[in-house]
This record gives structure tokens, C-alpha cells and sequence, in this order.
């Protein structure tokens, strides 16, 4: 059975299990503090099981893209060297939201598994929880039971608290598991060691391929764990490991969820998968990293130095290195695969099909650079080659070796290689200690307490009702301590709120809670999933005082005349430049609007132009918002509203419409365009492969700008003595000053050879070297190096420093000749770094030539006597 029929033949299953089929959430994780990326198939349901929110439907199935490099679960350093881990995986899963619970989800497990997959019984062992004494819980007797009904008492195992108490992190809902293991190994290995003895020892053929989760708490921040409102099933099934126990695979990457992409590989690397161990980790750790890229940049998180987006980076990064080092890849490569990802997935996660020029021309030019750069670290490494040429202790220290990894890219075992290639080694401990001090600066950064909410009224969703009234009378019904970096603030939630949530691009509201006795400030509102919550900086004397919620009104209006253009403005962006236009980020707040997206060359100051004025039009046009709430989202779709890729929608979706631009969308919006008063673009520019960003002002702050830009022609204009023609004014000036430029460089340049014929005149010969240690002054940097060049050129066996005073600053150069460094063991680079010592600076540079900078310029008299002593 191939991946694709074993994939629909689960999500058939459940169908007839009466469950609801839905859409995977993007691999991002945009609204849940907690979680950087989806790891888990029940991330988009934690509000359900938190009791948040109430599910339309109490059973649903799907196949969920899950990505597992950062945080509790983080498979990255395994991936590729064994055979079962991954980055991206798929999981399958089945749901139930207070409605069955753990008798039906065995038996169900158990039919799909045996009766429709047909997987050897013999082969399938079970697990259940066996107690913790530690959180006070008994063994799970019931699903011990349950199971004793199905399979022999001697296939169950009980486990640890380790191995079958799911929890997704440190905080929320959790429970006892029950999974299911196959042995996967040969009849003759099966009857040597029996498989109930390889459970859970990371055996590559003993693996678990389905894990049923029966969620009854929550773990608090405390540790507690309480009851949640009702009992649910979670279910996580690796559809890779299922893909390999049917297709009767020792390995998921010889199933055809991998096979494909392994061969393709190998077959542009001229190599054979299953005949060298190097080369086959690097064709796995490939295959397996561009799933995960390409899902991620479909999913709309690009590449870049920050965030999630570094994550996704350093994948890529992981992937080429391999390439790079295994397989001779010196050209990207990785980008090629999509069209087979796509062959292969694209009918199920339809984003990347749509995206898939797009995702390709991203990952090619990720390569691009970091090829560029794994470039520029083997010059670095060949640099300090050469410094370490005639030292005895021939030992690359871990400051630099960490400076490779954290600059350039390159991984501690990668630098490890190439010196060893080259006779050096690399100081380890140092190595590590510097990794060390990074995660120490990146854990203080991030250290943030978070504490348990109290509850003081429970209700299922809060009211939000800002769209039409910025205040509103509202009750305090949880709230909770917050501490990060020795501050405490405190978060709340009301019942009813005017306060818009940050979401969408579109920042969050501020303001005030006012109640009889006391005014509190409001900071921010942020989005917990679907809980809107309110940041203060204490908590009211009462809280369960009555209080009336106030929006700053003046920021929301200015949010709002922001958050329109851009609406406006992607509408323009596909008039002018053509309809592969998409969205790939924004920032709307009171100041300014910042809007990304998709297109892959500069715009010309005409397309600018014709963008800016199209959105003007509109303006002037003063069209009405025809604004459209609870539309379902296939009718939104057939009025021409764009779904972002990235995004999750329910069913229901918010609709807002100014004349022939319509999106989907949840943020706050003028009554009409004619309220945003003007729209003015400030700055286009690139931010990733294929994205650009413009950044823009409207209503007040347009006008400010326009006024400030009149003011400064003015202020020139007096400065010319107001010419009739400015332009020609300062082209004018621009000449005369270039003209000027060239007579100023022309008598440098005769004075500097003048000083050469004074320095050839002070050169000493001793023996077979040519000796010139010299002060000098000189008008810049450019000057000292073009007269040490031709100094050297000149001279043979030339030894020469040169301790020059640029226009006040010291700066040393040591140049010389390539014979001495060879056959004296000479090197410019260390002696150029003892001499800045005495000018309290320091340098470097090839062993023939290096140069210093330094602070103090009474040290350059030091610098000659100490050059002459080390002649």
C-alpha cells in the first residue's frame, strides 16, 4: 500500500467513525505564547480542551504538519543519523471533545490497525500507565482492562510516567497515554530477544507508531494538575513510522514517503543510497529538511536571523552543510525537490501546490547566500592556517572556532574536519564554553515566569464587542502573575471587552479600567489562543469590582486609518505589479503601516508611483466599509477574499470590502476611505528571497512628513541663496565638489611620493634583508597601503613597517617580502598584532601583509623602537 492510500485510508476510516475531516494548522504558531512552532496534533484544539471555547463538532480526525526542533520535543541532532527521527512529520489523529473517550479509542485504534491495515497481532505490543507517585495518580486500570479484552495480558507493558503521561510542555492540558509498539525486525531477531523487552529502548525497529492521549487535567504553573471540564481523546499517530510498518520497512526512509527524494539526490550527487554511511546521512538529512522548509515557507515563515525564522534557517543550513560536505554539492540544490514534495503531497496540503514557484525561488536563494558565506568561513579558515603555520601548537581556539560557527554558519564537527584535513586541531572545551556563555545571554533573555490563573467566574468565550463601541461595562473573570527580567505585570481577562487583541498584523489596543474607586492602565492586549488578554501593571484593589473599559481612541483611530491603506495598498500591489502578489507579513499600529509580500525584483520608482496614486483614488473615492461578519468562509472565498496561506480559519470568517479590495479579516477599519485623509510610501525594500517590504504613513503623519520635506527644500533653497532651478543648483555643486575631490586626491598623491623617495632614502641593508622602519604621516588608510605596495615592489627582501599618524590616529602596516616570510618564517600578521600593543589597538591580516588600529597616538615612537628590537 503506497503512503497516499495508507494516509486517505485513516481519514476514511474515521469518516465512517462519524468524525469531522479537518485542515492541518500552519506549522507556525501565531497565537499560543507557549509553543514556537505546532509540535503536536492538538495544538489547534487546546482551547476546546481547556474548556475556552466550545467545539461545532465533538469528533474530528486529520493529518497535522508538525515540526519538532526547538523546545521539550527537539529531534534536530537525530535527524538523519538514525532512521525514525524527523523534523517536519505528519501525524494522524482522531479527537474527541467530551464525547467518547478511552474504550472507544482503543477498540478503534486496534480495528484500523489490524483489520484494515492488517499489521501482524503478533507483532503489536501495548502500553498503559502505570501510577505516579511523585503527581499522586494510580495505575490506568481502565485502559489496562480495556486492552486485557483485546490483546494477551503479556503484550501490556506498564510504563513510566516518562513514557506514557503526555504532556505538551511544562503548562497545560495532559494525561495518561496508552501507545501502541511494533516489532519490526526479522523472525529469527524476534525469536532471540522478545519485543516487549526492546519497548522504549530506542530500538530502530521496536518503534511506537501510535499514541492515544486521554486528557483529564491541566498542569498548572505550580506543578498541579486539576481536572479539566470534561475528558477528551487525543490520538497522535506517525504517519511515517505507519508508512513503514505496512510497506514492511526497516526504516522510514525506505518508504516512498522518502524514496523519491533519495533518488533524486543520489542521483545528482553520483552516489548510491546503502553504500556509504556518510553519504546516506546526508541524503536523509536532506530529504527529510526540505519537507520542513518548504512547508514552512508555504506556511508563510521565511528564513531570517530571528525567531522562527532562524529555526527554519538553520535547517536549510544543516541541509547544505551536508550537501556541501558529503555530496560535493557546490550549487544549490536543495530548491529542486519541491517539484517532487509536490508530486508527492501537494493533492493533501494544497498551500504548497499554489506556492510552489514561490517556495522554490525562496529556497534557492537561501542557498545562494549561505553557499556565499560557507565561502567566505573557508577563507577565514585558511587564514588562520597561515597564522598558525610556523606556531608549534598548532591548535584553532575555541573563540574562533565558535566565531565560525556563529558567524559563518559552521558546525563545531564541520571546522573539526576541515583542520584536521590541514593538521590542526580545535580546542573543544573552549568551544563549548563559548556555546555555553551564548545560552546562558539567550536564557536570561528569555526567562519569564508565568503564573496559574485564578478563576473568579467561568465562562466559556469573552465577548468581544470592539468592532462597534470603545468602551464597555466588564467584569474581571481571571487573571494571573506575570514575571520577566525582575518585573512583574500582570494579565487579566474580561467578560466583555472593547480592547482589540494583537493579531493579524494589527497591533493590540491600550488604554484604561475604571471602576468607582481606582483608574488602571491597560498596556496591551495581546491573544492567547483564542483568549483576548489584557496586560496591567497591577491589580485593582477589587477585582471583582464593575469596571468600564476604555480604549485610547486617539491610537485605535490612527490603528484603523493605518490598517485600511494597507488593505488599499495590496489591492494596488496586484493592479500594478500583477496578481502573483501575495501577502507574507504586516505591521499595522498608530504610527506607521509595514506591509510584505511576494515579489522578486525592486519596484521602479513609476511602479511606486502608480501604486501610491491608485491608493490615493481610493481614498478620495471615499468608498463605505461593507463589512461582513459570521459569512461562511466558501461564500467569503467566491466574492474574491484571499485566504493567507499561514492563517487558520473556522468556518465562519469576517469579510471586509472597500470598493474591489476584499480580504479576510478580524481587524478594526474606518467607515469609509476618505477618513484615512492621505497615503504616502516611504521606503521599498527586500527583506528575504522573493519578499519585499514597503513601508508607509497615512492621515496625520502623512501630512507631518509632507510638511517636513517642504521644510528642508526651503532650508536649502536658502542655503543656495534661492536659486531659480534647485536641481541645477546642486548638480552644480556636486561637480565642483567631485572636480575638487580629484585636485585633492592628485596632491596627495604627489606628496606621498615624495615621502617614498624619503623612505627609499632611509633604507638599511643587512645582510639579505632590506630593512624600513619608519614613522610617517599620511592623509588616509588608502594612502598606507598603496605606498607599502609599491614599496614592496620595488624592494626585494623587503622587511618594512610603517607607523603612520592619520590625521591624528595611529595605525601600523608590516609588509613583507614572500621569500622572507618563507625562508626567515616571518609573519606580518603576529608581529603587526604585538606592535599595536604599544598604540593600544589591534590587527591582523596574511603573513606577507597586515595592518593595526589603534587609541593612543603618543605609542607610534614605541612602535619603531620595538620594530628595530625585533629586527
Amino acid at each position: 500500500m503506497d503512503s497516499k492510500s495508507v494516509r486517505q485510508k485513516f481519514l476514511n476510516f474515521f469518516i465512517n467513525k462519524n468524525h469531522q475531516i479537518v485542515d492541518s494548522a500552519p506549522l507556525v504558531n501565531k497565537n499560543d505564547p507557549t509553543l514556537m512552532f505546532t509540535n503536536a496534533g492538538m495544538n489547534q484544539f487546546k482551547d476546546f480542551f481547556l474548556g475556552n471555547e466550545e467545539p461545532k463538532n465533538k469528533r474530528v480526525a486529520d493529518t497535522q504538519k508538525c515540526l519538532r526542533v526547538s523546545g521539550k520535543h527537539n529531534d534536530l541532532e537525530e535527524v538523519g543519523l538514525d532512521t525514525y527521527h524527523h523534523t517536519m512529520f505528519e501525524m494522524l489523529g482522531n479527537w474527541s471533545f467530551g464525547d467518547y473517550f478511552k474504550k472507544e479509542a482503543i477498540e478503534w485504534a486496534w480495528e484500523l490497525l489490524t483489520v484494515e491495515f492488517k499489521l501482524p497481532k503478533d507483532r503489536l505490543y501495548v502500553s498503559v500507565f502505570g501510577g505516579d507517585e511523585g503527581d499522586n495518580l494510580e495505575v490506568d486500570q481502565e485502559a489496562f482492562d480495556l486492552w486485557a479484552n483485546i490483546v494477551d495480558k503479556d503484550r501490556i507493558i506498564f510504563g513510566s510516567k516518562k513514557d506514557n503521561f503526555w504532556e505538551m510542555g511544562d503548562t497545560g492540558p495532559c494525561g495518561p497515554c496508552s501507545e501502541i509498539h511494533i516489532d519490526l525486525r526479522s523472525d529469527q531477531e524476534v525469536a532471540e530477544i522478545l519485543g516487549k523487552d526492546l519497548v522504549n529502548n530506542d530500538h530502530p525497529q521496536v518503534v511506537e507508531i501510535w499514541n492515544l492521549v486521554f486528557m483529564e487535567f491541566n498542569r498548572q504553573a505550580s506543578g498541579k494538575l486539576v481536572n479539566l471540564p470534561a475528558k477528551h481523546v487525543d490520538t497522535g499517530m506517525g504517519f511515517e513510522r505507519l508508512c513503514m510498518a505496512i510497506q514492511k520497512k526497516k526504516s522510514n526512509y525506505d518508504t516512498d514517503v522518502f524514496t523519491p527524494l533519495i533518488a533524486c539526490l543520489a542521483e545528482k550527487a553520483n552516489v548510491k543510497y546503502g553504500v556509504n554511511e556518510q553519504t546516506d546521512i546526508a541524503l536523509r538529512v536532506i530529504s527529510d529538511h526540505v519537507r520542513a522548509i518548504a512547508f514552512a515557507v508555504a506556511d508563510g515563515q521565511l528564513p531570517s536571523n530571528t525567531g522562527a525564522g532562524y529555526v527554519i534557517r538553520r535547517i536549510l543550513r544543516r541541509a547544505v552543510r551536508y550537501g556541501f560536505t558529503f555530496l560535493n554539492f557546490k550549487e544549490p540544490f536543495i530548491y529542486e525537490l519541491v517539484d517532487i514534495l509536490d508530486q508527492q503531497m501537494g493533492e493533501v496540503f494544497n498551500e504548497l501546490r499554489v506556492q510552489k514557484d514561490f517556495v522554490k525561488r525562496v529556497i534557492e536563494q537561501e542557498e545562494h547566500a549561505f553557499l556565499k558565506t560557507l565561502d567566505k568561513g573557508l577563507k577565514k579558515l585558511e587564514g588562520i592556517k597561515s597564522e598558525l603555520a610556523d606556531v608549534k601548537d598548532k591548535v584553532i581556539s575555541g573563540s574562533l572556532a565558535f566565531e565560525l560557527y556563529d558567524t559563518y554558519g559552521f558546525p563545531f564537527d564541520l571546522t573539526s574536519l576541515i583542520a584536521r584535513e590541514n593538521g590542526l586541531y580545535v580546542d573543544e572545551k573552549g568551544f563549548a564554553e563559548e556555546m555555553q556563555k551564548q545560552k546562558n545571554r539567550s536564557k536570561a533573555d528569555a526567562v519569564k515566569e508565568t503564573g496559574d490563573w485564578t478563576v473568579l467566574k467561568k465562562k466559556n468565550k469573552v465577548e468581544f464587542v470592539g468592532y462597534d463601541q470603545l468602551e464597555a461595562e466588564s467584569s474581571i473573570i481571571q487573571y494571573r502573575i506575570i514575571k520577566q527580567k525582575g518585573k512583574e505585570v500582570y494579565q487579566i481577562v474580561l467578560d466583555k471587552t472593547p480592547f482589540y487583541a494583537e493579531s493579524g498584523g494589527q497591533v493590540g489596543d491600550n488604554g484604561y479600567l475604571e471602576s468607582d474607586s481606582e483608574r488602571l492602565k491597560v498596556l496591551d492586549t495581546k491573544k492567547e489562543n483564542d483568549l483576548i488578554v489584557h496586560l496591567v501593571e497591577k491589580l485593582p484593589t477589587n477585582v471583582e469590582s464593575k469596571f468600564t473599559a476604555q480604549v485610547n481612541g486617539s491610537k485605535r483611530k490612527m490603528t484603523m486609518n493605518n490598517h485600511t491603506a494597507t488593505h488599499l495598498l495590496h489591492h494596488a500591489l496586484r493592479s500594478v505589479l500583477g496578481a502573483h502578489v501575495e501577502q507574507k507579513g504586516s505591521l499595522v499600529n498608530e504610527k506607521i503601516l509595514r506591509f510584505d509580500f511576494s515579489h522578486f525584483q525592486k519596484m521602479t520608482d513609476e511602479e511606486i508611483g502608480s501604486v501610491e496614486k491608485m491608493v490615493n483614488v481610493m481614498i478620495r473615492e471615499n468608498l463605505q466599509l461593507d463589512e461582513r461578519r459570521n459569512m461562511p468562509i466558501d461564500e467569503a472565498k467566491s466574492l474574491g477574499a484571499m485566504a493567507l496561506f499561514g492563517e487558520k480559519y473556522g468556518d465562519q470568517v469576517r469579510v471586509i470590502k472597500f470598493g474591489e479590495s476584499v480580504e479576510l479579516c478580524g481587524g478594526t477599519h474606518v467607515q469609509a476611505t476618505g477618513n484615512i485623509g492621505y497615503f504616502k510610501i516611504i521606503s521599498e525594500s527586500s527583506i528575504a528571497a522573493g519578499v519585499r517590504r514597503i513601508e508607509a504613513i497615512s492621515a496625520d503623519a502623512a501630512e507631518e512628513f509632507i510638511n517636513e520635506q517642504l521644510h528642508l527644500l526651503d532650508e536649502v533653497k536658502s542655503l543656495l541663496k534661492s536659486p531659480a532651478d534647485v536641481k541645477t543648483s546642486i548638480q552644480q555643486l556636486v561637480e565642483e565638489k567631485n572636480q575638487l575631490e580629484k585636485e585633492i586626491s592628485a596632491l596627495h598623491a604627489g606628496q606621498t611620493q615624495n615621502l617614498k623617495k624619503e623612505i627609499l632614502a632611509s633604507k638599511e641593508v643587512n645582510g639579505s634583508i632590506t630593512k624600513i622602519i619608519k614613522k610617517v604621516s599620511l592623509p588616509n588608510a588608502d594612502a598606507l597601503k598603496q605606498l607599502s605596495f609599491e614599496l614592496k615592489n620595488e624592494l626585494n627582501n623587503l622587511f618594512l613597517v610603517l607607523a603612520a599618524d592619520i590625521q591624528g590616529k595611529p595605525q601600523i602596516a608590516v609588509t613583507i617580502s614572500e621569500n622572507l616570510v618563507k625562508d626567515k618564517g616571518l609573519n606580518a600578521g603576529n608581529i603587526v598584532r604585538e606592535l599595536a600593543k604599544e598604540i593600544q589597538g589591534g590587527g591582523g591580516g596574511q603573513p606577507f601583509y597586515a595592518t593595526a588600529g589603534g587609541k593612543d597616538i603618543s605609542g607610534l615612537e614605541r612602535v619603531v623602537e620595538k620594530a628595530l628590537n625585533i629586527v
